[in-house]
C-alpha cells in the first residue's frame, strides 16, 4: 500500500484492465550444417551475400549443401536465419602471436590459413607523438594467393602478375589500446569482423601494437578436423565470456536463440542420429518446427514402400522427392535436398498470410526439376503416410504437394495446424510473465482473461480460428472450476485455452450431377 505520511497532492500510476500480448514471429529459421568458413557461434544472416561474407560461398554437393540450402530460402521468400557451423573433432583454428597482441581466425579450419593482416598509424596518429592510434588491415583469400605474397595496396606491384585482390577485406582505423574507449581493438575488431578475434598478450597491460607493417599471414596451423558426428550438431560449450553469458555450438546455440521457429539440417540425412536430435530438440522446446527430407539412398520409384517418415511427430514435416537447381560452381544441374527451399516458403507464408495457412500449392522458386517425377497414384501411397509429395504441374511449376506433419496424431495432422498452436502458445507464454508473483486471487484471473481474450480475438480476426463469432472460435477459463484450492495455496494460476483453428482445404471435391429443367432437387 502508498504511504501518505504529510499533507498534499500525490500523483499516482496504476494499471487497468488487461495488457496486450504481441505475437511472436514464426519465421525465423535456424541452419546448421558444414560451411566454407566462419564462427561456430549461431549467427544471424538477413541475405545470401551476408552469408558468403560471414561463411563463404557454395562447396561441392558431395561436402556439404547447407549454402545451396540457405541460398533456396532466401530465393523463397525468407528473410531471416541463424546459421550454425559445424566442424568435426581435431579442427583447429589459425593462431598467430604478433607482439603485443594475438590473432586468431574467428573459426577452425585451414581457411584461416589464408588470412593476412598488416598494422600501420591511424590516421589520427600524430607522427610527433608516441604510438596512440593504429590501424588494422585485413585481407582473405579463398584460394591461396601465389607466394610470394603481394600486397594488393602497393602501388609498385599494380602489374605484378602474382598480385591478387582478396576475396574479403576488413579494415580498422584509428583503434586504441584504451580499454575504456568504443575504439579499443579487441572490442571493436572482435564485435566485428567476420574473419579473425583479436585480444593483448598482456590484457592488464594492453599496448598499441605497430608490427607486421607488411602484409603477413597469421598462421599456417588451421586444420579442418574430422567429419562431424550427431554430438557436434547436438553442440558444446565454446567460451565462458566476462560478462557471464556463454556461447555455444551447434543445437545448444540454438537453445538459447528464441527467435528460431523452423530449423534445418540439410545433411540430417546422412549423419547417424542427427534425425532424431532434430525432432527432440524442436519437441523439448516446444516453439519450433523440423523441416526434413528423404534419403537418397531410398530414391526409387521401384521401392516406394520404402519411403516413409523416419518417426512419428507432430514437430517435424518430410518432403520428397529431392529438387534440382542450376549449380553455379560446376555450371550444370545439380540434386539437393528440398528442406532449404520448403522453410523459405515456410517463412514467406507466414509473413504474407500468417502461420495457420498451409505452406503448400506453392511454387519451389529456383528448382529446375525433381529427381522423381512422382503421380497422383505413387502420392495416394506417400500422402496418408505424412510424406509430403513435390510435383510439377503443367503451366504451373514444381509446387509443393502436400502439408502434413510426421505424426498419426489426427488432431495434429497438418503443419499449419502444429504451428498455430506453437504460435499461439509461445505468443501468451511471453505475454504474460508479468503475471508471476501477483496476487492470485479474483482480479488476477480477471485481468489475465481478458488479456488472453483480447489475443485470440485478434487471431481469429487474422482468419486462424473456425467460426462466425468468438464463441465459436475459442474460450478462456480461469477461475475456481480450472483451480482447487489448493492450487491456490501453492501458488498455482491454471488458466485452460481452448481454440479451434482452421483445417487445410487437403480434398476438394465438386459433386456434379445432371437433371431436367423441371425435376424436383429440394431433395438434395
Amino acid at each position: 500500500m502508498p504511504e501518505y505520511l504529510s499533507p498534499g497532492v500525490y500523483v499516482e500510476e496504476f494499471e487497468l484492465g488487461p495488457r496486450p500480448i504481441e505475437g511472436v514471429s514464426t519465421s525465423t529459421a535456424g541452419f546448421l550444417g558444414i560451411t566454407l568458413r566462419g564462427p561456430e557461434q549461431p549467427r544471424l544472416v538477413t541475405g545470401f551475400e551476408e552469408f558468403k561474407r560471414i561463411y563463404g560461398g557454395y562447396l561441392p554437393v558431395d561436402q556439404s549443401y547447407l549454402a545451396y540450402a540457405v541460398d533456396g530460402f532466401f530465393k523463397n521468400g525468407g528473410q531471416r536465419c541463424f546459421i550454425a557451423r559445424i566442424v568435426g573433432d581435431n579442427a583447429v583454428a589459425t593462431l598467430g602471436e604478433f607482439d603485443p597482441v594475438v590473432i586468431e581466425a574467428v573459426g577452425p579450419g585451414v581457411w584461416g590459413n589464408r588470412i593476412a593482416i598488416k598494422i600501420g598509424p591511424g590516421s589520427l596518429q600524430d607522427p610527433a607523438q608516441p604510438p596512440t592510434y593504429f590501424k588494422l588491415v585485413v585481407m582473405y583469400w579463398d584460394t591461396p594467393p601465389p607466394a610470394p605474397l603481394i600486397d594488393p595496396d602497393d602501388l609498385g606491384n599494380l602489374t605484378n602478375p602474382n598480385r591478387r585482390e582478396p576475396t574479403y577485406r576488413e579494415d580498422y582505423d584509428n583503434l586504441t589500446a584504451n580499454p575504456t574507449s568504443t575504439d579499443y581493438f579487441q572490442t571493436r575488431v572482435n564485435r566485428n569482423s567476420n574473419l579473425i578475434s583479436i585480444r593483448p598478450l598482456d590484457p592488464a597491460n594492453p599496448t598499441v601494437p605497430t608490427a607486421p607493417p607488411q602484409l603477413t599471414f597469421i598462421g599456417t596451423n588451421g586444420a579442418n578436423g574430422d567429419a562431424p558426428t550427431v554430438t557436434h550438431y547436438e553442440g558444446t560449450v565454446l567460451q565462458e565470456n566476462p560478462d557471464g553469458t556463454t556461447d555455444k555450438s551447434g543445437l545448444l546455440g540454438f537453445e538459447q536463440i528464441d527467435e528460431i521457429a523452423i530449423v534445418c539440417a540439410p545433411e540430417h540425412h546422412k549423419v547417424a542420429n542427427l534425425t532424431t536430435a532434430l525432432i527432440t530438440h524442436c519437441t523439448q522446446q516446444r516453439d519450433r518446427f523440423a523441416v526434413l527430407h528423404s534419403d537418397p539412398t531410398n530414391h526409387t520409384l521401384n521401392t516406394i514402400n520404402g519411403i516413409r517418415v523416419p518417426q512419428d511427430t507432430t514437430y517435424a514435416a518430410f518432403y520428397f522427392p529431392w529438387i534440382k537447381i542450376f549449380n553455379p560452381t560446376v555450371n550444370q544441374e545439380s540434386i539437393i535436398p528440398p528442406s532449404g527451399h520448403i522453410a523459405g516458403i515456410y517463412a514467406k507464408t507466414d509473413t504474407e498470410i500468417g502461420v495457420f495457412k498451409a505452406p503448400a500449392n506453392v511454387v519451389v522458386n529456383g528448382a529446375t526439376g525433381l529427381q522423381f517425377q512422382i503421380t497422383k497414384r505413387e502420392q495416394d501411397i506417400l500422402n496418408p503416410r505424412g510424406v509430403n509429395c513435390l510435383r510439377s504441374f503443367p503451366a504451373r511449376g514444381i509446387r509443393v504437394w502436400g502439408a502434413r506433419t510426421s505424426s498419426t496424431n489426427a488432431n495434429m495432422k497438418y503443419i499449419n495446424v502444429r504451428r498455430l498452436f506453437l504460435y499461439v502458445a509461445e505468443s501468451i507464454d511471453e505475454g504474460t510473465q508479468w503475471v508471476v508473483f501477483e496476487p492470485n486471487n479474483e482480479k488476477l484471473w480477471a485481468r489475465v482473461k481478458q488479456t488472453i481474450t483480447q489475443f485470440l480475438t485478434t487471431v481469429w480476426r487474422s482468419g486462424a480460428l473456425m467460426g462466425t463469432k468468438v464463441e465459436e472460435a475459442f474460450f478462456v477459463k480461469v477461475d475456481r472450476t480450472t483451480m482447487t484450492q489448493d492450487d491456490i495455496d501453492n501458488g498455482r494460476l491454471i488458466c485452460i485455452i481452448g481454440i479451434a483453428p482452421v483445417k487445410p482445404a487437403e480434398f476438394v471435391i465438386f459433386r456434379i450431377t445432371q437433371f431436367s429443367g423441371n425435376s424436383d432437387i429440394t431433395e438434395l
